[in-house]
């Protein structure tokens, strides 16, 4: 059958399906706008997910990721128990915490150093108190990085201003060591010993060593992909840079390269008394030994798989590291033998996280993705279950009974059936490095997936990537709109997808001069070959979201917020405005929604035949930690939505007066 046959029954059947039954409640002429039109059915997203870790006097001390307080918990590594836990306050100026990247220990004392409220902390074990000592920098930045040198100095790798910061816990006293490296945003990992601080920089791709005494530079070394683990011992320097492994001494000599394989990248290092370095990697969770001069000696299983790893610490034999998503595995490098433990198992309390993506499946289940989780709701019973899944699932779609998530950062393409009590298959792994995957939509005609993806760094090569979920096979289209990542995605018809651009790339770097405008393409899945490029709204650099409806094209922005429409025949630009915020597009019973946060969290029709935007709902809140999106219950107006950090189910008709949300 010819596919723009295919294409057209497709239309007929989701016209059929979403027309609203004579009488039903949402048309203009029965609208039910009364009671308070909105019903909350619980935390979103539950999480015992975690960032920084470290080990002191036989406990493990983490800090959770993205829950309201950010916790520090203390876990007995004997017992396998958390033992206590303490809120961290927030600091003096107007953001809060969000989690710890970086902890370190000095003087007995525990301190950590937040996002996206960049500062420093000290926990006392013996009091159990924490105090705020530094920030270092404004709202929105990271202390990525933290260590302590020999005679207890801590020193601090930060973001945005990609910075080094020096800090004495005996005076108080902090000072940053000025500009490392011109447009440097990441002093991504910090190790130091008597003489020298060692940074590894992210976008300027070098491995750093400070004098401590009079700021000296010296690069130790580069590599395009950037530094992200640090490890100083006796004479030499570890450093992790995606699959390769940089050894070098601490004077700049003999350096060495030791690759750990394709796909593989170094997510931790841990140091032996005697310097043996073991590394953990990611996507798989592998753990090597490595000693100078020796090839690799790879640990047949992996302590937990598939999991990123917060931090590795020896005792003995005894390696112990820290999952991401919320656990604590120890391997006796000898035996071979580990166990691992779930935090939430051993006491941790559950939290609440900002949510990555939304789906309500065909039965009627709402899925929420999270950190390393997905979250199913049966909001009939009240009841929900938890998936473990390798990563952020930044979008969720649905192929007959099966769910299929893009993952970041791995850029993993996972499948979930629920009809396997939640088998998780891997179905692939995107290509050409890229890792962000941002949009992603099923295509029924062709039973592909089509993913909308961003490299990681400053790079702004995106793709389009085409992928069979039975074969695993991928067809990348990679700068598909030349130079820009891409944000945004939208099957239409005759086999038409239409991309959304991002000059400024998934690390958020600044754009080249000659293109600063985010476009809009159109790709033929039919021919594979993108037919037109236009810049729609010149100035504005991302593309939050695009939808195709009838014919029309329309379109949020990140930055500069705002919306536009475009004739897709024409290419010409209709309408154009701005908007409190920005977030995803949906389109419901030939409606046009946005819903929108960086602007206290609203829903607005965009269309079709409006001027301006029609405000339906406010007071959703700003907690979603991607971009708001809504799930539609077909055949009415009532859609699943966050209102703060809780699944909610709101009416949204545009037939009644805009809902506010209290």
């Amino acid at each position: 059958m010819r596919r723009w046959l295919l294409s057209l029954l497709a239309a007929l059947l989701a016209v059929l399906s979403s027309a609203v039954p004579a009488g039903a409640a949402g048309t203009a002429a029965t609208a039910d706008c009364t009671g308070p039109g909105f019903e909350r059915f619980g935390t979103a997203s539950p999480t015992g997910a975690i960032v920084g870790s470290v080990v002191h006097e036989g406990r493990g001390y983490v800090v959770t990721r993205g829950r309201k307080p950010v916790v520090l918990a203390e876990y007995d590594l004997a017992t396998r128990t958390v033992v206590r836990e303490v809120d961290v306050p927030d600091g003096p100026g107007p953001g809060s915490p969000e989690g710890a990247w970086a902890m370190a220990v000095s003087g007995g004392k525990i301190y950590i150093g937040t996002y996206v409220d960049p500062s420093l902390y000290r926990f006392d074990p013996v009091t159990g108190t924490i105090t705020h000592l530094k920030t270092f920098g404004g709202e929105g930045g990271f202390i990525w990085s933290l260590t302590a040198a020999p005679d207890g100095v801590l020193y601090a790798g930060t973001y945005p201003g990609g910075r080094v910061w020096e800090y004495n816990p005996a005076t108080g006293a902090a000072q940053d060591f000025g500009v490392l490296s011109s447009g440097e945003r990441y002093v991504r990992a910090v190790d130091a010993d008597a003489t020298n601080v060692y940074a590894g920089l992210l976008d300027s791709g070098k491995l750093l060593a400070i004098n401590r005494s009079t700021k000296a530079i010296r690069v130790l070394a580069t590599n395009p992909g950037g530094f992200s683990t640090v490890a100083v011992g006796r004479s030499r320097l570890r450093a992790g840079s995606g699959s390769t492994l940089f050894d070098v001494k601490t004077d700049g000599t003999d350096l060495r390269k030791v690759a750990l394989g394709a796909g593989r990248s170094i997510d931790a290092i841990g140091q032996a008394p005697d310097y043996t370095a073991y590394v953990s990697t990611r996507p798989n969770g592998l753990i090597a030994r490595y000693r100078t001069a020796e090839p690799l000696k790879w640990y047949a299983q992996a302590p937990k798989a598939d999991e990123e790893t917060r931090g590795l610490f020896l005792d003995g034999t005894t390696l112990t590291g820290f999952s991401g998503s919320g656990g604590v595995w120890q391997l006796d490098v000898e035996t071979e033998q580990s166990t691992y433990t779930g935090l939430l198992d051993a006491g941790l309390s559950e939290g609440d996280e900002r949510p990555q993506s939304l789906l309500r499946a065909t039965d009627g289940k709402v899925w929420v993705g999270g950190h390393f989780n997905v979250t199913v709701h049966d909001t009939a019973t009240r009841t929900k279950r938890s998936i473990w899944v390798p990563g952020e699932p930044k979008a969720l779609v649905q192929r007959g009974d099966r769910i299929y998530a893009a993952i970041y950062p791995s850029g993993r393409i996972v499948e979930i059936d629920p009809t396997r009590n939640d088998a998780l298959r891997e179905v692939t792994f995107l290509p050409s490095g890229q890792q962000r995957p941002w949009d992603m939509e099923y295509d029924p005609v062709t039973d592909r997936l089509l993913v909308a993806s961003a490299p990681l760094g400053t790079s702004t090569v995106g793709a389009l990537t085409v992928v069979d979920p039975i074969a695993g096979t991928t067809e990348p289209y990679v700068n598909v709109l030349p130079n820009e990542s891409l944000m945004s995605l939208s099957l239409g018809p005759n086999g038409i997808v239409y991309l959304g651009g991002d000059v400024r790339g998934g690390g958020g770097g600044d754009p080249a001069l000659w293109n600063s405008a985010a476009s809009v393409g159109a790709f033929d899945l039919t021919t594979r070959k993108l037919l037109w490029e236009v810049d729609p709204v010149a100035g504005n650099q991302t593309l939050q979201d695009i939808k195709v409806h009838n014919g029309i094209l329309y379109g949020v922005f990140k930055r500069n917020a705002g919306w536009f429409t475009m004739d897709v025949q024409t290419r010409q630009v209709l309408d154009k405005g701005t908007l409190p915020g920005y977030g995803e597009i949906e389109v419901h019973q030939g409606k046009v929604f946005t819903s929108t946060y960086f602007g206290g969290g609203n829903v607005h029709l965009l269309g079709p035949g409006l001027a301006d935007p029609q405000l339906i709902a406010t007071g959703l809140g700003d907690e979603w930690y991607t971009n708001p999106q809504l799930a539609f219950i077909p055949g009415t107006w009532q859609a699943w939505a966050l209102t703060g950090r809780e699944l909610t189910r709101l009416r949204l008709d545009p037939a009644c007066a805009p809902l506010t949300v209290t």
